[in-house]
């Protein structure tokens, strides 16, 4: 599966200059943008009721000025009690879908998560594509499940698809999948699900950011970038988020047109905020 998208490294090479001058000039700027876009992530098979309690506290003691992470992302059974301890807090609750992180399920049943994750109060899904089915040419059935799952979100629930762009084997690839997914209705476009070895790479970025620009010239629907997977020193985490300003054009992107996702670098974000 390809497309007609050609990876300028011309102007990747551009981009990635400049955004080094602008982390070095604005820092301390920056990494409060980016806390605020946080997705903070605990989706270990050894997450428990327990677990996920003192993570969802451990997010709320961040809480600082009125500055917060955008949400606390967690596996689908969490969703009710992760609803109950952030409330009022601000902070939203989103949850992994669609056979995370493989998508390797029925469609049917995708659904039936997506429709769960919904009926139990998340206000946002990450849903993972079937790579193996946009990879054998079948975009129609990625298009279809997408469709599906926004119809399940409705207006009111923010629907982020990721693309596990470290399977999909070109810029090309990551270009036209994002299309696709943005055809269907997704409100983010996310690069990967962290449990694979390659995740958020400066060049999925690029590719996905591409799409995003070229489809919102026709389209007016606003569409968001979440950076995830691999992503260890706050430099990366800035990285992103300036790269997604260059491309988008938008001087100071908010929790509405970007995220992070991680289990690692909030703590560290934090910890580095200036007052």
């Amino acid at each position: 599966m390809t497309s007609d998208f050609t990876f300028d490294h011309k102007d990747f090479q551009s981009i990635k200059n400049s955004i080094k001058d602008q982390i070095d000039n604005n820092r301390d700027s920056l990494i409060k943008q980016v806390f605020t876009c946080v997705d903070n992530t605990t989706l270990s098979g050894s997450d428990s009721i327990n677990s996920v309690a003192d993570f969802c506290r451990a997010t709320v003691s961040m809480c600082r000025e009125g500055l917060h992470p955008a949400s606390v992302c967690i596996y689908p059974f969490f969703v009710a009690e992760t609803k109950k301890l952030l409330k009022d807090t601000g902070i939203s609750v989103a949850s992994v879908a669609g056979g995370f992180p493989a998508g390797q399920i029925p469609s049917a049943l995708k659904n039936n998560e997506v429709r769960y994750i919904v009926e139990n109060g998340a206000d946002e899904v990450d849903f993972v594509i079937n790579r193996g089915s946009f990879l054998s040419g079948d975009v129609s059935y990625v298009f279809d499940e997408v469709a599906s799952a926004k119809e399940i979100c409705g207006k009111s629930v923010l629907l982020k698809v990721i693309l596990e762009t470290g399977e999909l084997l070109s810029a090309q690839n990551i270009y036209a999948a994002a299309m696709i997914v943005m055809e269907a209705g997704a409100d983010f476009v996310k690069t990967s699900t962290g449990k694979i070895p390659v995740g958020a790479t400066p060049e999925s970025a690029y590719a996905i950011l591409s799409a995003i620009f070229e489809f919102q010239k026709k389209e007016s629907r606003p569409i968001g970038y979440k950076a995830a997977g691999g992503l260890s020193t706050i430099d990366e985490a800035l990285f992103h988020y300036c790269m997604a300003s260059r491309i988008l054009g938008i001087e100071n992107i908010d929790k509405h047109r970007f995220r992070i996702g991680t289990s690692r670098l909030t703590t560290q974000l934090f910890k580095n905020l200036t007052f």
